[in-house]
């Protein structure tokens, strides 16, 4: 009897939104043996707010698990970007019509929320089964059926080979398979140092009871951007409004002597607030709420495109690919699309043989790459326009702020942008792949 696509053994290693869409998206297609391999000992939900753009929604209310979600997230209804020093606006940016336009609201919520919604609606699946505690140590084969030795983490456990029909890796932007893939291809593409870092910071509404200023903040339904020189800061309201959701961006000065692997740090809240001391009186003391073990630093960091995300049987997802800076808030997003993207393009598959595994991989990096890339760079060049000092530059982008006030011109601040929004947020990751798959397969 002939294997059918649906009987594909598949191995996705990491539990992040670009493993768990995956999953959630094959299960749905009927794939049957889906097993996801994940170095946490639990999946321990964690993190900061997260944006939930119309482009995400699209994909997660087509996977089912929207509703859960939306129920505990926040509608975005504005967004206003001022000066750090005086808190001044700059721009301010009706977003009401987004759901007219693109069928879902523009929403905020917790990033637990999100990676939670997802693994239940995996956990209502027998087709994936869940393996905890377990490390990818090396890619031994990428075809005609990919292998990997696993390594658990539990004392006194040997490691063992697993092998598969496909291989998609979500290990993030340390993934090993990258490394190894790139290393078959005798190509070297290097991590980037941005030099920018950030802080992410969670303050509760009871903390801030008895200032009406951060009260009216956190109970609003606008995100807030305060822009400085090489700074900034965006800030909104998460979980029903309940939890005021900060992350900054700064030059990186505390990760100077951290090895390459290192991307988080203790902070120390004398030197965030020293980061952010020129800012108006009313952010200083929105960011003196935290408490002083509670500041931890991130090192943005992200790499060159690389020339191919697939090798063999075996694809990169999400961050192992494409990782992003924060300043467009796509990066789940475009791991979001990834999954969805794959979840298509498998189902489609005419036959099960190794050949036909590789052609369809390429035609989810036909429909992703040049998309996830481009946001890639736009993130990159819209955090350049957000941290000018002072200048001729800097003029220019106040010459757009206020122009944008008079009602015409693009917004410097990309991720306001309408036509920025329109490309992103009207694209529709499964219709592309399902209406091209047929064209695009036959030219692999």
């Amino acid at each position: 009897m002939t294997k059918q696509p649906q009987d594909l053994q598949i191995v996705i290693l990491g539990a992040g939104m670009g493993g768990l869409t995956s999953a959630l998206a094959l299960a749905q297609q009927g794939f049957k043996n889906i097993d996801i391999y994940e170095n946490a000992s639990d999946l321990g939900f964690v993190g900061a707010g997260i944006q939930l753009a119309p482009n995400m929604a699209r994909v997660l209310d087509g996977l089912g698990v929207w509703k859960g979600i939306e129920a505990e997230a926040v509608n975005i209804e504005d967004t206003s970007v001022r000066e750090g020093a005086t808190d001044k606006e700059h721009a301010y940016v009706d977003l009401r019509y987004i759901e007219k336009t693109y069928g879902y609201k523009h929403m905020v919520g917790h990033r637990a929320s999100l990676a939670n919604g997802l693994y239940e609606g995996c956990k209502k699946h027998s087709s994936i089964k869940f393996h905890f505690g377990i490390n990818a140590d090396n890619v031994d084969s990428f075809g005609p059926r990919p292998s990997f030795t696993a390594k658990p983490r539990a004392e006194g456990a040997d490691p063992f080979k697993v092998e598969c029909d496909v291989l998609l890796a979500a290990d993030g932007i340390k993934s090993v398979t990258r490394v190894e893939m790139l290393k078959r291809l005798g190509v070297d593409v290097g991590v980037k140092d941005t030099q920018q870092a950030a802080y992410r910071i969670m303050i509760h509404k009871d903390q801030i009871k008895d200032d009406p200023e951060l009260l009216a903040l956190i109970n609003s339904n606008r995100v807030t951007r305060w822009i400085g020189a090489k700074r900034h800061i965006i800030a909104y309201a998460v979980s029903n409004n309940t939890i005021y959701n900060i992350s900054t961006t700064q030059p990186d000065t505390n990760f100077a002597a951290a090895t390459n692997a290192t991307y988080t740090t203790k902070g120390s809240k004398p030197a965030m607030m020293g980061v952010f001391s020129d800012f108006c009186p009313m952010v200083q003391r929105m960011l003196n709420y935290v408490p002083e073990g509670e500041v931890c630093e991130w090192k943005l960091r992200v790499h060159d495109p690389l020339p191919t995300w697939v090798h063999d049987s075996v694809a990169l997802v999400g961050d192992a690919c494409h990782p992003t800076l924060p300043h467009l808030a796509q990066g789940a997003a475009q791991a979001i699309e990834d999954g969805a993207v794959i979840g298509v393009v498998l189902s489609k598959l005419p036959d099960t043989t190794p050949e036909s595994i590789n052609k369809a991989l390429r035609v989810y990096e036909k429909v992703r790459k040049s998309r996830a890339e481009a946001l890639v760079e736009m993130a990159t060049a819209s955090g350049r326009a957000l941290h000018l000092g002072e200048g001729a530059a800097k003029e220019e982008r106040d010459k757009q702020f206020a122009a944008l006030r008079a009602g015409k011109g693009p917004v410097p601040d990309k991720w306001a942008d309408a036509d920025v929004q329109r490309e992103i947020y009207g694209f529709d990751c499964t219709k592309v792949a399902a209406d091209n798959f047929n064209e695009y397969f036959s030219h692999m």
